[in-house]
């Protein structure tokens, strides 16, 4: 398909299109001559990302293209590379990168201890040895560290619960992603899925709190 037939199939104005272009978001089409170029379902597919990730989940071009970066390098295990491209999205609850976190804190101190807890009885040894070299860690000790200094301190036999759920939710998360033909493929849905799918998970869980406290008090 020519320039214009991408922008019209998926939506994006041709002159976004070219943005993006310029900005090495879309890869280059198969040049058909001097000024023309071809596009194909991988572009369209590229290029539905790139706009989900900059209008929906608000993410700076420069990390969008740090992403795909991750996500174009076929130098990269199946693994690293679907959690290189993950890593490289932005993580709220995260510590502020290049600031070194407060090892007096005792909250901070009693999230960590928290967090391994937690990972060795649930099993999760690559999480354990990745431990704070994964923005998901960090952020997840913050959290806590958080809830702890405002009177909301918690366990594992707390969070255990929930941790098996999300593994469930990890296992279909997988089974889908390898239905897919290829590893850039995957990643590609990885992104998608962190972007568009966890607000999904988000709203499910308080619509199913609100069925819950409906059921055992009423209205």
């Amino acid at each position: 398909m020519r320039l214009a037939d991408l922008g019209e199939r998926s939506g994006v104005p041709l002159a976004t299109v070219k943005y993006y272009l310029r900005e090495g978001l879309l890869p280059p089409g198969r040049r058909i001559n001097a000024t023309q170029s071809e596009y194909d379902e991988s572009h369209l597919r590229r290029l539905r990302l790139v706009r989900a990730m900059i209008q929906v989940g608000r993410i700076p071009v420069a990390t969008v293209r740090e992403v795909l970066a991750h996500v174009d390098d076929d130098s990269l295990g199946r693994t690293v590379r679907l959690g290189a491209a993950l890593w490289a999205l932005p993580h709220p609850a995260e510590e502020t990168p290049g600031t070194p976190p407060d090892v007096e804190d005792p909250s901070r101190a009693a999230a960590l201890l928290l967090v391994d807890e937690l990972l060795d009885r649930l099993g999760w040894s690559t999480a354990r040895e990745l431990g704070a070299l994964s923005p998901a860690h960090r952020a997840l000790v913050s959290t806590l560290a958080t809830l702890h200094r405002l009177g909301y301190p918690l366990g594992a036999d707390d969070l255990l619960p929930y941790a098996r759920t999300m593994e469930q939710a990890a296992v279909h998360d997988l089974d889908r992603t390898d239905l897919l033909p290829t590893d850039r493929e995957r990643a590609e849905y990885a992104v998608a899925s962190a972007v568009l799918f966890e607000p999904v998970l988000l709203n499910l869980r308080r619509l199913a709190q609100s069925e819950e406290s409906s059921r055992r008090h009423g209205l």
